[in-house]
């Protein structure tokens, strides 16, 4: 696949990876790439393998209260809630018709829900195994569970953000841009989500008021479609970043854009010839570290960029061989992991910009992943229809 493709497969927003046709089964197994694909394979770090899934695997969610369980989606449709120590299956989240790229815990682990391409979502109460409640939006982008209370937000490609209180199903939409909301994310203060669309927008919405607090457009906003949104721990800071190659960083209640971050193109591009494509490149991911002023870019072209908010200015540029996927600092400390197109996870100390160390096992791209609190374990799934659960705990750390 080109990396357009790729960029547009990997929208990334917490729980999920949209989108999603799977690299054809012959890539991986050209003769060319028989040696990469044997070293992969080859080499298996993890503790834990979930085999049941029989075709790519879009999307993980750990459940928040214990970090004892796991919810894989994929595309074969499915979506199953397995047990991290063991991979031991719990249940099946049956019903869906179409591929499962989002999947996710409410904040106390009570509820689990998944959602399909084609919009339907199913919540499941976890301790009786049972479906509680179903909803079909259209084409679903991203789905998330409200941090404090048992209330579900999801944006479509009609534009629209869904917000329902589960189980009773009341339900509120928020009208967004005629193009899809790509990514969003309920800021911590619970009051207010930040909402980023195909059109280059993000809006602040008041999810009580129903109504958008501000508006990033035009030269604030981006002049791509969004990829992914996050916040800084006390929702003061937002940070948006988009297909344009830039990441902004807005404050959250002014609305206003305090700085850009552009990534510069290390080697001047050279002509393109006829019927070649542009090298693309776009930011898949960005979060903001908890313990220091730092935020983290991962980039399409395998650059994880950390940048330093006190001077606004870029502190360390890791380098991967391959596209990153996904990136998350852990929750106490400035070590970021990152995932990748090439199958593996690293773990980055964001203070001096050095690797940490690297984890494998999948023999193909890595498209999910989630950290547990105490950053003890990683739970990664992947386009070779395997989720794995790796320990990365260290005794220095």
């Amino acid at each position: 696949p080109s990396a357009d493709d790729l960029a547009e497969e990997m929208e990334d927003v917490d729980f999920e990876d949209e989108g999603a046709e799977e690299p054809d089964a012959e890539a991986w197994e050209s003769e060319d790439d028989e040696g990469v694909e044997d070293g992969m394979e080859a080499q298996d770090d993890s503790e834990v393998t979930f085999s049941l899934h029989s075709a790519s695997v879009f999307c993980v969610s750990l459940d928040p209260k214990t970090n004892t369980l796991a919810v894989t989606g994929g595309e074969d449709d499915k979506a199953f809630v397995w047990r991290v120590s063991d991979g031991e299956l719990l249940f099946e989240c049956s019903g869906h018709k179409d591929s499962v790229t989002c999947a996710g815990f409410s904040h106390d682990s009570v509820f689990v829900a998944t959602g399909d391409m084609s919009g339907l979502i199913k919540v499941w109460r976890v301790d009786a195994k049972e479906e509680v409640w179903s909803f079909e939006v259209g084409d679903l982008e991203w789905m998330e569970w409200h941090p404090q209370a048992h209330v579900l937000l999801a944006g479509t490609a009609d534009g629209n953000t869904w917000m329902w209180k589960i189980p009773s199903g009341d339900c509120k939409t928020f009208q967004g841009p005629a193009c899809p909301a790509t990514c969003g994310r309920i800021l911590p203060d619970g009051k207010r989500a930040v909402v980023g669309y195909e059109d280059g927008t993000m809006r602040i919405w008041d999810l009580k008021q129903g109504t958008s607090l501000h508006v990033l457009k035009g030269q604030d906003g981006h002049q791509d479609p969004l990829t992914c949104v996050a916040s800084n721990q006390d929702g003061s800071l937002i940070m948006t970043g988009s297909v344009d190659c830039h990441a902004k960083l807005v404050n959250s209640a002014t609305g206003k854009v305090v700085c850009v971050f552009k990534m510069e193109s290390v080697t001047p591009k050279a002509p393109i010839g006829e019927g070649e494509e542009a090298e693309s490149n776009s930011v898949e991911s960005l979060g903001f570290c908890n313990v220091m002023p730092l935020a983290a870019v991962g980039y399409l072209d395998g650059t994880l960029a950390i940048y330093d908010l006190s001077t606004q200015s870029l502190r360390h540029k890791c380098q991967h061989e391959s596209g990153i996927v996904q990136l998350l600092w852990e929750e106490s400390s400035a070590v970021v992991y990152t995932c990748s197109l090439d199958g593996a996870v690293r773990l980055w100390d964001a203070r001096s910009g050095k690797m940490i160390s690297e984890y494998r096992g999948h023999a193909a791209e890595i498209l999910d992943f989630a950290v547990n609190k105490d950053a003890s374990i990683v739970v990664t799934t992947s386009g070779d229809h395997q989720a794995k659960v790796f320990c990365v705990q260290r005794p220095d750390r």
